[in-house]
């Protein structure tokens, strides 16, 4: 089988991340990422089933990774050599079609009784991603035993697939996880009625957001921040009601809720900001703009940043992280609904399977990499890999 496979070559990672500042995206040809032959992976347990992916995103987390930025932080809960993928609609053997939440929880780990976390259904939390029957790994995608999504064979416990409605197409359908992501960010925190709540980055993560607040919570004015033209039309289509470049950002909030200034630092600000670039000047600019005691919610995912934190403890600011999914509990005693769950709602509700705008096959790993990693610059969106070609060259 044909697969894309990272392995632990520290050397390589140094290569990918000087190449990576030069062009973002350039550690796939420097760095430690290759299309290889490999056996499929053996199935962990009984349960276990293979499966052959149709599609697989390119997601921010990968780039990272490829580029030999991501943080340290992950060392322990990833193992060698690895098949990225984690946003995967996929076929398993007997041909039924489903989407993979890759989170390898201490059920698909063998792992009873389970942690608090999983007992709960916050898989998000599990405390076991290093133990049980497989290696270490934090998700599907960066664990040696399970394979990936950038791959034409990888293998899956039943308890991480969710089957794929006929009328839901396979590009809505690899939507899915990361919406599921986007959903719980909106639903981290609690959004009161007619809050003013700010997204930062319109790229993937912070459009699928915007649906989510929008879909989900009773936020009022939605503001955003874009850098490109096409960003700036899909967001007021999934639900912005302001929206404009990064620099203009703190005038417009400070106008739309009546704040004053000193220097960088409004005096109010808006209710809530979703951080959906998670790097030292977003991070610094959501701090600026949000109100006293307002909230931060960390959407992106960050590595290490340098940030002035004296406005964190002045205004009594909450800083929180939004990570992966599990069960979303509602303000008005509901139900606690699946994230995935509620995210095929949205995929279907927003049509958020036009936000694939490229795919490749897995031998143009480079161009597809290169692509995603600039896909703002270029008009586009989501890019992924299409598996589907690679079926039809081995019939």
């Amino acid at each position: 089988m044909k697969a894309l496979r990272i392995e632990r070559k520290m050397a390589r990672f140094a290569a990918a991340r000087v190449a990576g500042s030069v062009a973002p995206g350039a550690g796939a040809t420097y760095g430690p990422l290759r299309l290889d032959d490999v056996d499929p992976p053996d199935l962990p347990g009984p349960e276990w089933v293979h499966l052959r992916p149709r599609l697989a995103g390119i997601c921010g987390s990968d780039l990272s990774t490829v580029d030999g930025t991501a943080s340290r932080y992950f060392e322990p809960i990833v193992s060698f050599p690895f098949t990225p993928g984690h946003e995967v609609v996929a076929d398993t053997d007997d041909d039924r079609r489903v989407v993979l939440e890759p989170v390898l929880g201490c059920v698909a780990r063998g792992i009873d009784p389970s942690c608090p976390a999983c007992a709960r259904g916050d898989l998000g939390g599990c405390e076991r991603l290093a133990f049980g029957h497989l290696a270490a790994g934090l998700q599907t995608g960066y664990c040696c035993d399970t394979g990936g999504g950038w791959s034409t064979t990888m293998v899956a416990h039943p308890s991480q697939l969710h089957a794929v409605p006929d009328a839901m197409s396979d590009e809505a359908a690899v939507m899915v996880e990361p919406t599921a992501c986007a959903v719980h960010a909106a639903l981290r925190h609690p959004i009161r009625e007619g809050d003013t709540v700010v997204v930062l980055g319109a790229g993937t993560l912070g459009l699928l957001t915007i649906a989510a607040l929008r879909h989900l919570t009773p936020a009022g004015v939605i503001i955003t921040s874009a850098r490109y033209p096409h960003q700036m039309r899909l967001a007021r289509e999934l639900g912005a009601d302001q929206v404009c470049e990064s620099g203009a950002l703190p005038r417009l909030v400070r106008r739309l809720t009546a704040s004053l200034a000193y220097r960088d630092q409004l005096t109010g600000g808006c209710d809530v900001v979703l951080d959906c670039v998670g790097d030292s000047d977003s991070l610094a600019q959501a701090l600026a703009i949000v109100r006293p005691r307002g909230t931060v919610v960390v959407v992106g995912m960050p590595a290490q940043v340098k940030l002035e934190l004296t406005t964190l403890w002045h205004r009594e600011t909450e800083l929180v992280g939004a990570y992966a999914y599990g069960l979303e509990r509602s303000l008005d005693g509901d139900e606690p609904r699946r994230t995935f769950a509620l995210a095929f709602d949205l995929v279907r509700e927003a049509d958020l399977g036009r936000l694939v705008t490229t795919t490749y096959a897995l031998r143009d790993y480079k161009d597809a990499i290169a692509h995603a990693a600039s896909a703002g610059r270029r008009g586009a969106v989501k890019v992924a890999f299409d598996l589907r070609q690679e079926k039809e060259r081995n019939h």
